[in-house]
């Protein structure tokens, strides 16, 4: 992984802590539709992905063949109640898990970067390809947090 993507992945915490700044824990919890997302649970499931790509790297590092795990995302938020948590918490678990990924990955070279391990889909991923992967979805969630406030009528 370079350099500036390894700091595209690290700034992930900063790029949302800014999304949300200001917003009252009211707007946090206010979803657009019953079905649909608050601010609050896309931050949730910002973190469950986040533990699950720990365990995905931890795991092609250990060279055991199993596939990579998926998860519902929508069946863990929910599962969780995560509307009904503190966008505090929800905050400092994402970069507590950001802060120790980062010492690991600190310590891997570039060979560790490219062992590979397979996904739910059957697909081969490189370490580098999952931390890539996770910086884009964290952008992907930043416009979803974007559009939540839109239609909440927060400018």
């Amino acid at each position: 992984m370079t350099l500036v993507n390894f700091e595209a992945f690290l700034n992930t915490h900063g790029q949302l802590a800014s999304a949300i700044n200001g917003l009252s824990e009211e707007q946090t919890t206010w979803k657009p539709k019953p079905e649909s997302w608050s601010v609050l649970e896309v931050l949730s499931h910002l973190v469950d992905h986040s533990l699950v790509i720990s365990f995905r790297i931890r795991d092609i590092l250990a060279g055991t063949e199993a596939r990579l795990p998926a998860f519902n995302q929508d069946a863990w938020v929910s599962g969780q109640y995560a509307n009904a948590g503190s966008v505090a918490d929800v905050l400092q678990a994402f970069h507590a898990l950001l802060l120790y990924n980062s010492l690991l990955l600190s310590r891997l070279d570039a060979a560790d970067l490219e062992k590979t391990g397979v996904n739910a889909k059957g697909e081969t991923v490189k370490i580098t390809d999952i931390l890539e992967g996770f910086t884009r979805h964290v952008q992907r969630h930043l416009g979803q947090i974007d559009r939540i406030k839109q239609a909440a009528g927060i400018a």
